[in-house]
């Protein structure tokens, strides 16, 4: 047998044996979709509700003082859910009525039936959330792409936010030092289309651990809540649509026109969003009042929510 062919040979086994390995990756990380219902129980228990929201059924969590006027209303990111807060939500509820919602494409709401994940779209979606629930005037906290919104929310009906709470926010340029690889798959051709179809748990766990100043408080029980509502029916394929519509850019050139007493607060360690962020907002944001968590991640609130919310608790009083 010449070189030639016993080259050729090894080339083809090589491309079978890489073939079977991805065969055998994609088999042993198959994740279907889960049905809505299927998730409920564990994830949704009282005093999570469902309200329909222009024809939506919004996963919604209204708790604490019914009569407090001026609500607290909390808005998650990216591929997170309501329960990010439940831990700032125990520390507020005895003293403020506090409401926190799936938005539409994350957690169990699911995905917005016109596909539109735009800034825009969730800006608006937020307000005909408290025209539905009647809350007309409410302070308005929100991370990474919740703050985003909270401060686009801010900016179109001044009248109705009273106060802003800014947690590792967008809206300006975002230059990543480090990117969720589950964020990486999303905005890649082709590999977000097997995105749709499989979920290793490394993935999501690799993903949580990148947002927290330290991985080492990434528990298995956090990972089993983001990879559970990951995999409920049609999130996979909202966030890939998200991703296609977002803009990277910002639109910081607005940010300027909040007047609104704002909160900003920030992990020293946030890759996704770096902490230069924070004093952008803090320049920007006349009278802003800034704390930045030296050893904290992206997700401050939910890495050490003690710390972060007896911040709110101080300029919630003044």
């Amino acid at each position: 047998m010449t070189m030639r062919k016993l080259f050729l040979r090894g080339v083809l086994s090589l491309i079978v044996l890489l073939l079977a390995a991805l065969a055998l990756g994609f088999a042993l990380s198959w994740a279907p979709d889960r049905p809505v219902q299927e998730l409920v129980k564990q994830w949704a228990p009282p005093p999570s509700t469902f309200v329909d929201v222009k024809g939506l059924k919004v996963h919604l969590r209204d708790e604490g003082v019914q009569t407090d006027p001026i609500p607290v209303v909390l808005i998650h990111g990216t591929s997170a859910s309501l329960h990010t807060w439940e831990a700032w939500v125990d520390t507020l509820k005895s003293q403020r009525r506090v409401i926190t919602m799936d938005l539409p494409g994350f957690g169990l709401t699911g995905p917005n039936p016109q596909n539109d994940y735009r800034n825009e779209s969730y800006t608006q979606f937020i307000i005909d959330l408290m025209d539905t629930l009647g809350v007309q005037r409410f302070v308005l906290g929100g991370n990474s792409l919740g703050g985003d919104i909270a401060w686009q929310v801010a900016e179109k009906v001044p009248q109705r936010v009273d106060k802003l709470i800014l947690v590792d926010a967008a809206g300006y340029p975002i230059r990543p030092q480090s990117m969720p690889i589950a964020f990486t798959i999303a905005r890649t051709p082709v590999l977000n289309k097997m995105m749709e179809m499989t979920l290793p748990r490394s993935m999501v766990e690799s993903s949580v651990r990148d947002v927290y100043g330290d991985p080492s408080r990434v528990t298995p029980a956090l990972v089993d809540r983001y990879e559970a509502l990951t995999l409920r029916e049609g999130n996979r394929k909202a966030l890939v649509q998200r991703f296609a519509q977002s803009n990277f850019e910002g639109s910081g050139s607005r940010i300027k026109a909040i007047k609104q007493p704002t909160l900003i607060l920030w992990g020293g360690r946030d890759r996704l969003i770096p902490v230069e962020n924070a004093y952008f907002f803090e320049r920007d944001i006349a009278g802003s009042q800034l704390t930045v968590f030296d050893d904290l991640g992206h997700v401050p609130h939910e890495e050490n929510p003690a710390r972060t919310a007896a911040v709110v608790q101080a300029f919630l009083k003044n």
